[in-house]
């Protein structure tokens, strides 16, 4: 059964068409633009196509290919766990290679590491609406929130003045992590790049059954 606040407007953008979340990093002043293209990788939380940055970015493929080999060279002398992974023609912020099995046996409730990276979105934000976190994390966060849910670590509610639902954090949430806003950062930092730790999946794999 669909869900009740997806609307044709709603959900995944068009292929290629930056979100309203996508925009808003885009223009976001004083980044570099490698910095730019890493918080677009943040954001999505999975591997892009070197046309699909660009077009997020507002610029061309020369210019995103020139900065994501200054983003792969900076990562490459950073004393970091995380890297920009290539797999083609598609760039990912993961975890280097053999680490990606630190953070799952780290954490501690028993979630797939997307739903936690969604649950770190929605621990970032505080408080938004359901129709925003799927512009951010893709349709595959429906079933994020269901898992979420069951375990009682959100809480939503119908908009008053709307067909969405506001997702805010539980208190179990609060008991479970007891994070500050920092930790929460740093969490979800790890969780991106767990998310794409590995064989990078197709574009397509948040897409519905």
């Amino acid at each position: 059964m669909a869900e009740p606040d997806r609307l044709p407007s709603e959900g995944k953008p068009p292929e290629g068409k930056p979100s309203v979340g996508d925009r808003s990093v885009a223009a976001t002043p004083g980044l570099s633009l490698p910095a730019r293209l890493e918080a677009i990788l943040y954001l999505k939380g999975r591997p892009l196509e070197l046309a699909e940055l660009a077009a997020i970015a507002g610029i061309d493929r020369d210019e995103t290919e020139l900065a994501l080999i200054t983003l792969m060279a900076d990562y490459a002398h950073r004393d970091t766990a995380l890297e920009i992974h290539q797999e083609g023609q598609h760039y990912a912020l993961q975890l280097r290679a053999g680490l990606g099995d630190l953070v799952q046996n780290l954490l501690p409730v028993d979630l797939s590491v997307a739903a936690l990276r969604t649950l770190a979105t929605i621990a970032l934000k505080k408080r938004l609406l359901q129709s925003e976190l799927v512009e951010l994390r893709g349709s595959g966060a429906y079933d994020h929130i269901r898992e979420l849910l069951a375990q009682d670590f959100i809480e939503r509610r119908r908009q008053s003045d709307g067909r969405s639902y506001w997702l805010s954090l539980s208190e179990k949430f609060h008991r479970t992590f007891s994070l500050k806003a920092d930790d929460l950062a740093a969490l979800g930092s790890r969780l991106a790049a767990a998310e794409t730790a590995g064989t990078p999946p197709p574009p397509d794999e948040e897409a519905d059954p």
